[in-house]
């Protein structure tokens, strides 16, 4: 995406919209969109497992962040909705949902840290996800061109 900028003489230049200090950074960001996304679709199938059967998750006796699976189900799915629709906000450039992006994201760290005992690969997975949509919305900067 390039915008065009006044120069001294008057002339116009294209630059790219938004240099983001480092290009892993710029890159990120729409990287983060999709991630977030996918991120979502796993919430929400983790939430669908989890409301349509009780059995498919591993039975935890002694743990302090214990619920009924059918309530993890329900925080899945209302988590995985909200996400899929910050991740397309992000890929359209909204400003707001890089912003609640950052938040939901920390919020899918410690749901999903929570979750660890019930799938603990797919929680892993869903943490890595959510750290790198954390770093890559926090460290792009959307620098004025002089």
């Amino acid at each position: 995406m390039t915008q065009s900028t006044p120069t001294p003489g008057g002339a116009r230049r294209r630059v790219p919209a938004g240099d983001g200090g480092s290009p892993w950074a710029a890159g990120g960001i729409t990287f983060a969109g999709v991630l977030l996304m996918v991120d979502g679709v796993l919430g929400i199938v983790k939430g669908i497992a989890g409301i349509a059967s009780d059995d498919v998750y591993a039975r935890i006796d002694q743990y302090v962040f214990k619920f009924d699976v059918t309530t993890w189900g329900w925080v899945h799915l209302v988590l995985g909705v909200v996400l899929l629709l910050i991740g397309w906000g992000i890929l359209s450039g909204a400003l707001w949902a890089r912003a609640t992006g950052v938040g939901l994201a920390a919020l899918s760290v410690v749901a999903n840290f929570m979750w660890l005992p019930y799938q603990p690969v797919w929680a892993i997975i869903s943490v890595a996800i959510d750290v790198f949509v954390i770093w890559a919305l926090c460290s792009y900067h959307n620098k004025p061109v002089a």
